[in-house]
């Protein structure tokens, strides 16, 4: 039997938008993390995808968007993930909180959770987010980003998601087998409609945790909701291996499938959230230089060939620039 590599965690979260520009304005200048890709949706070309992360596109920091304008409101419920939480600097929530305050963000007092704070918030399309204070290793591999906040309070990538889940047991059985240790519970008081959350976590530093709660409350997909979550496998090797423990917990991962700047499988859980495993390469840096990420409208493969076409069903955006800087459009 192939043994299993566990996983290092988290590799990137997809979700849901509205408005593109008022998505791009708050993930690129509002949070201050790097728009290291634009692209387009390889399954809907007719919409754009959006890859925000660090400065270097680190695994376990981009957090990805599928503006879909014409989808409706969503609704956060079992069989998704509830809640996407980064990494920040100890020391840095005040930081956040006043610059909340002066981009008019909706978010909610501290709690504490496992020995962190945790600041609960929002993104404008309404799209569950917490800021957890963590303390940044030396060797931390995420690289921040600080052309709009500086480095001290900067977002370091991932620290966790939180799944609602119907029936826990089996999906806590999966994440087992993905290589997460259970590594504790708690009352999660303020958290509706969880009453006990448990914690998994995984061998890497970045992107580490997934906590679960239980819940039958229904969802909906739309705006403001997560569509995946990808946990790093990071060779071709991890990934085979890895797909094989999926099939014997019972579950139809997809054979890999090129998604240009990683190779995915896919397959929907036990509870129905939408897994990918991803390998961490070839990166957000194969196809534009590393200072250059984000700087154009890349179309991967056979896209290229249909740019003209691909480019007039895309609205303009433009990408937030620091005051100094050149604002330029996606359709450049």
């Amino acid at each position: 039997m192939t043994s299993v590599s566990p996983t290092p965690g988290i590799h990137h979260v997809t979700c849901v938008a509205g408005d593109p520009q008022r998505n791009m304005d708050f993930w690129a200048e509002t949070l201050g993390l790097r728009l290291v890709k634009r692209s387009i949706n390889q399954d809907d070309s007719g919409t754009y995808h959006f890859f925000f992360a660090d400065a270097e596109g680190t695994p376990g920091t981009s957090m990805t968007f599928f503006p879909w304008e014409n989808l409706s409101q969503g609704k956060v419920g079992s069989g998704q993930v509830s809640r996407t939480a980064f990494r920040v600097p100890e020391g840095s929530l005040h930081y956040w909180e006043d610059r909340f305050d002066d981009f008019g963000v909706d978010y909610d007092e501290r709690v504490e959770r496992f020995g962190e704070t945790v600041l609960p918030l929002r993104d404008p399309d309404s799209l569950p987010i917490e800021l957890v204070e963590v303390e940044i290793a030396e060797d931390d591999p995420t690289v921040p980003w600080t052309e709009f906040v500086p480095a001290e309070h900067a977002i370091r990538g991932f620290h966790s998601v939180t799944l609602w889940l119907a029936n826990p047991d089996s999906t806590m059985d999966l994440l087992g087998a993905m290589g997460l240790e259970e590594v504790g519970t708690e009352e999660s008081p303020g958290d509706t409609p969880g009453d006990e959350r448990t914690r998994f976590a995984a061998a890497g530093p970045v992107g580490s945790y997934v906590d679960v709660l239980p819940t039958v409350q229904a969802g909906r997909q739309g705006h403001g909701t997560v569509h995946h979550v990808a946990f790093q496998t990071p060779s071709d090797e991890d990934q085979s291996a890895m797909r094989s423990a999926v099939q014997s917990q019972g579950l139809r991962p997809t054979q890999q499938i090129d998604r240009h700047w990683f190779r995915s499988v896919y397959f929907r859980e036990h509870n129905g959230v939408l897994f990918e495993l991803a390998t961490n390469g070839p990166g957000y840096d194969s196809d534009e230089p590393l200072d250059d990420l984000g700087g154009r409208l890349v179309l991967p493969g056979e896209f290229e060939a249909r740019r003209e076409q691909i480019e007039a069903q895309l609205a303009d955006v433009t990408v937030p620039l620091a005051p100094d800087a050149e604002p330029t459009e996606a359709d450049d």
